[in-house]
C-alpha cells in the first residue's frame, strides 16, 4: 500500500454519535464549517436516527444501520445540492443524532389546585401527580418543530411545555369523568389510559408519542382530609353519643397527666366536673333510650266505620256510630234507612247490616199491629 493510499484510509470521515447521557434528546455531529468527506461513514446506532439538513431544510432521514454516504443513499441531499453525477469533493451538511429511546420517569403535577364540583362534598380543590414516558416516533419532526439549530437538545428543555399541556388535559378530562372523589382512586388506571389517549394527538404534532401515562396520586387540601377523617372516626365509632364519650374521656386523661397545669386547677377541676356532668347525661340519656326501645308499643287504634245515609232521597253523611245512635233517639234513623259504606256493593237497609246490630238493638222495634 503506498503512502497516499494509506494516508486516503486514514482520512476516511466517520459519523457517529455514542450518548453516555439519560436525558439527552437532539445532538449535532460537530464539523469545521459542517464539511463531510467523500464516502464517509455513517453509523446510527439502535435507538437512533440521523438527520442531515442542508441550508435550514430538512434532507435525508437515516435509520439504524452502517452508510456509506454516496448521491445513491442520499436522493434528497443530491437533488437539493444538483449532483448529477456523483461527486468527489467534500460537500457540506448539518448532521443531527436524535435519541429516539424511551425517556421514562418523567414528573407531571399540578402546580395549583383543580377546583371541582363533587355530588357528595359540593365544590373541592384537588392536587395531582404523576410520571410519564415519550420517545421521539418522527425526527425530522421534532428536529423541525422543537429543537430548530440547537447543537444539545434535552428532556428539561421541552419538559415544561409537555406538562403544560398534559394538565390542561388532565383537569378537563377530570372535570367531565365526574367521577366521585372517594371513588378516585379506583380510577387511576382507566384515568391514565383516557389521558393517555387524549393528549398523543397533540405530542404527534411534535413529533413524540406517549407511551406510559401513570396518574399516581389525586388529594384534597389538608384541612379536608382532616374532616374526612373525623368524619371516619364518627362511623368507626358508631354514634356521636359515642364520640362525645371518647373526646371527654381523652380530655380528662390529658388533664390527670399535667397536674400542674390550668387542668388540674380549679378551672381544671371545674371542666372535669362539666365533663363528667355530660357524660352522665349522655349515659342516662342512652338508658332511657335502650328502656324504651325494650317497650312493646301501644297496639293500634281500629278506626270507627263511617256510613252514607239517605234521608228522603238525599244521600247524607258520613256519620260514625255515635252519629247513628243520636240520630235513632231522634227518630231519623230507623231499620228502614238506606246506608252504605266503603266496601259495600250496594245501599242496604240498616236493619241489614250486621255492624250496626249493636245501634239498632238499644232501640225496640215497632209494636205489632192490635
Amino acid at each position: 500500500m503506498s503512502i497516499w493510499d494509506k494516508l486516503k484510509t486514514e482520512l476516511i470521515d466517520i459519523i457517529e454519535w455514542t450518548d453516555d447521557t439519560n436525558n439527552t434528546m437532539v445532538w449535532r455531529f460537530p464539523r469545521h464549517d459542517n464539511e463531510i468527506k467523500t464516502g464517509a461513514k455513517l453509523t446510527v446506532r439502535e435507538s437512533q436516527q440521523a438527520v442531515f439538513v442542508n441550508e435550514g431544510r430538512i434532507a435525508d432521514v437515516y435509520n439504524p444501520g452502517l452508510y456509506t454516504l454516496t448521491t445513491q443513499n442520499m436522493p434528497i441531499l443530491t437533488t437539493l445540492m444538483g449532483w448529477k453525477y456523483g461527486f468527489d469533493s467534500p460537500f457540506k451538511a448539518e448532521v443531527y443524532f436524535v435519541n429516539t429511546k424511551n425517556f421514562t420517569d418523567q414528573k407531571w403535577g399540578t402546580k395549583n389546585p383543580i377546583m371541582l364540583r363533587d355530588a357528595e362534598f359540593g365544590p373541592v380543590r384537588l392536587r395531582a401527580f404523576g410520571t410519564f414516558a415519550i420517545k421521539i416516533v418522527d425526527a425530522g419532526k421534532f428536529v423541525k418543530e422543537i429543537t430548530g439549530t440547537k447543537a444539545h437538545f434535552t428532556t428539561e428543555e421541552v419538559a415544561e411545555q409537555l406538562r403544560n399541556l398534559i394538565i390542561t388535559r388532565f383537569t378537563d378530562a377530570l372535570g367531565e369523568s365526574k367521577i366521585p372523589i372517594l371513588d378516585l382512586a379506583s380510577n387511576y388506571d382507566e384515568l391514565s389510559k383516557f389521558i393517555s389517549g387524549k393528549i398523543n394527538p397533540e405530542f404527534n404534532d411534535y413529533g413524540l408519542e406517549v407511551t406510559k401515562f401513570l396518574v399516581e396520586n389525586i388529594s384534597l387540601p389538608p384541612e379536608v382530609e382532616q374532616m374526612i377523617d373525623k368524619r371516619s372516626s364518627m362511623g368507626i365509632l358508631g354514634n356521636l353519643n359515642q364520640y362525645t364519650q371518647f373526646q371527654a374521656a381523652n380530655a380528662m386523661e390529658q388533664a390527670a397527666k399535667n397536674p400542674g397545669s390550668d387542668a388540674a386547677s380549679g378551672m381544671g377541676m371545674g371542666m372535669g366536673f362539666a365533663m363528667a356532668q355530660q357524660m352522665g347525661q349522655i349515659m342516662n340519656q342512652q338508658n332511657q333510650q335502650s328502656q324504651q326501645a325494650n317497650q312493646a308499643p301501644p297496639p293500634v287504634p281500629g278506626i270507627a266505620s263511617s256510613f252514607f245515609i239517605a234521608i228522603n232521597g238525599q244521600q247524607q253523611g258520613p256519620f260514625n256510630i255515635q252519629n247513628l245512635q243520636q240520630m235513632m233517639q231522634q227518630g231519623s234513623f230507623t231499620r228502614e234507612t238506606l246506608v252504605w259504606k266503603q266496601g259495600m256493593v250496594s245501599w242496604l237497609k240498616a236493619g241489614d247490616v250486621p255492624e250496626l246490630q249493636a245501634v239498632l238493638g238499644a232501640v225496640p222495634p215497632p209494636l205489632p199491629p192490635q
